[in-house]
């Protein structure tokens, strides 16, 4: 039999040790500042019922769920004229019952319906695990990929939503990235398909924009005509998503656009009031209002953030917005939260094209024992668990062999201080400690070994 060449499904990808570092580093560093704006963590399996992703995601967004085949005979309800007839979707009802997370924003709409009287309101929480969309896979876009989630729900206050900006700036301050938050509101976009006269396809209109960046406006144009669109009405639609100035003028301009669109009038104050708070802080990183941003997922209702890296060319790092009734759809009737979600995979090839990560990392090993026999073992074991006592990561190779081969494995794994003790040390009962980016060789007591690496 022939052997299997080992693959992987397209839009997935393995991690080394050494990219897992770089990984941890970036949901260590998220998760940091989630804790530290009062945010808690919560966990959702990684299946959720169909009934319960179906329908939350748009058309499209329906089409890109994976669907997991009931267990079994999962053809034994479909009859042969259903299976003649090759209606898809009509089928998949009768064999697939569950399907795998799209996103963590409607699992945790179910979540807080199905413990709400457990929770606290205001609910704070994030979430950080993969998630799965059967996409073309390309740069920036995979099939599987972790997002990591802040959310409050149970109020409506647009603090919340300044919070958040507060948050993204201080996580991409912190990784050392310069990128713009993109600010627009649903509510905005309503009145613009309102004035137009089209406000039964806002739904066409917001996913078709919401490609911009992707396919270009003669595109979007086409589709909006597709969708069914008059000519007038994407014609009225160009000068308004085209607005140019800073945000103030932006604003101040679709004061007079949306003069006549009530839902307008009040995406613009609810983007002024956010402004307003803005201004009270030094942020590092720019704000600005685009009018091209929609955001496609049905659920948003207000305001919608997107960010991108400005120094490399890949689609949107983070991106969030309010939703004022997911949980409705749930039976929890009139609870509004607003969250964003980092998309940690994304964040990784960003900090891997600018080579911006520390350049040591916390979770490596730090000291190394060179292994030379079982005399040795004795004298190096007791001395290497007062390390690891001590917080500080530390190994030693497991057998004894030939010393260029251990310096070869500490020098592959980026271990800074390597530790040597042969006949002439454990006469002395010391260590010689060498410092394998400097290539410093000293010896040292135990106690003082101890002491420094303390």
């Amino acid at each position: 039999m022939a052997v299997q060449k080992p693959s992987i499904p397209k839009g997935t990808r393995d991690f080394s040790p050494a990219e897992m570092l770089k990984r941890n580093y970036i949901f260590g560093t998220i998760k940091k500042h989630f804790i530290r704006f009062g945010y808690q963590p919560i966990e959702t399996p990684a299946m959720e019922n169909l009934s319960t992703l179906m329908g939350k995601y748009g058309e499209e967004g329906d089409k890109l769920l994976f669907k997991i085949l009931n267990s079994g005979d999962f053809l034994s309800k479909v009859s042969d004229a259903e299976l003649n007839e090759k209606n898809s979707p009509k089928i998949t009802t009768s064999i697939s019952e569950k399907g795998l997370r799209y996103d963590l924003t409607v699992p945790f709409a179910r979540f807080v319906v199905q413990h709400q009287n457990e929770i606290n309101f205001p609910f704070k929480r994030y979430q950080i695990q993969p998630v799965w969309r059967a996409d073309r896979p390309q740069k920036g876009r995979y099939r599987e990929f972790f997002q990591c989630d802040a959310d409050v729900i149970g109020n409506n206050a647009l603090l919340n939503e300044v919070e958040l900006v507060q948050l993204i700036d201080a996580i991409f301050s912190d990784f050392d990235v310069q990128i713009v938050m993109k600010l627009n509101n649903r509510k905005i976009l309503s009145g613009i398909a309102e004035i137009i006269g089209q406000a039964d396809k806002i739904i066409d209109i917001t996913v078709a924009i919401d490609k911009l960046d992707k396919i270009g406006l003669e595109n979007v144009n086409k589709e909006l005509l597709e969708k069914g669109l008059p000519q007038k009405a994407i014609d009225q639609l160009q000068p308004i998503l085209l607005l140019s100035g800073n945000t103030a003028e932006k604003l101040a301009s679709l004061k007079n656009v949306l003069a006549s669109s009530e839902i307008g009038l009040k995406g613009v104050d609810e983007m002024l009031e956010i402004i307003q708070y803005l201004r009270l802080f030094e942020l590092k990183n720019e704000v600005e209002l685009d009018l091209t941003l929609a955001r496609g997922l049905n659920y948003y209702t207000g305001t919608i953030f997107e960010v991108k890296a400005k120094d490399v060319q890949i689609g949107s790092v983070c991106g969030g917005g309010r939703y004022d009734d997911l949980t409705g759809i749930f039976g929890l009737k009139d609870v509004s939260g607003v969250g964003i979600s980092f998309g940690a995979d994304r964040i990784f090839d960003v900090l891997n094209e600018l080579n911006a990560y520390p350049k040591q990392q916390t979770e490596n090993t730090k000291v190394f024992f060179v292994n030379f026999g079982k005399a040795e073992e004795a004298f190096c074991l007791p001395i290497l668990a007062q390390i690891r006592k001590l917080g500080v990561n530390a190994e030693i190779y497991p057998e004894a062999t030939k010393m260029k081969k251990q310096m070869k494995y500490a020098d592959d794994k980026k271990i800074p201080i390597v530790v040597i003790v042969g006949e002439e040390e454990l006469k002395k009962s010391v260590l010689t400690v060498k410092n394998m980016e400097s290539g410093e060789q000293k010896e040292l007591a135990i106690a003082d070994f101890l002491h420094s690496i303390q």
